[in-house]
């Protein structure tokens, strides 16, 4: 799967615990504004929903939307 800035994506499912305000956002479509480095390795995606709350998830909790 190929992301990218400006796309559109849902979310899908949620690894960890989160935040309930976060939790919200599961099911939500929203748009990816950056990426980011998480945990060393691995590559985060920093995405924007209405109201600009933003936060980020691996890019496996989320789909393109198409």
């Amino acid at each position: 799967m190929a992301l990218e800035i400006g796309q559109q994506v849902k979310v899908l499912r949620l690894r960890d615990r989160v935040s309930p305000d976060v939790a919200e956002r599961l099911g939500k479509t929203g748009v990816i504004r950056q990426f980011r480095m998480v945990d060393g390795s691995g590559v985060g995606v920093v995405v924007e929903f209405d109201g600009n709350y933003s936060t980020w998830f691996f890019e496996d909790e989320l789909s393109p939307v198409q």
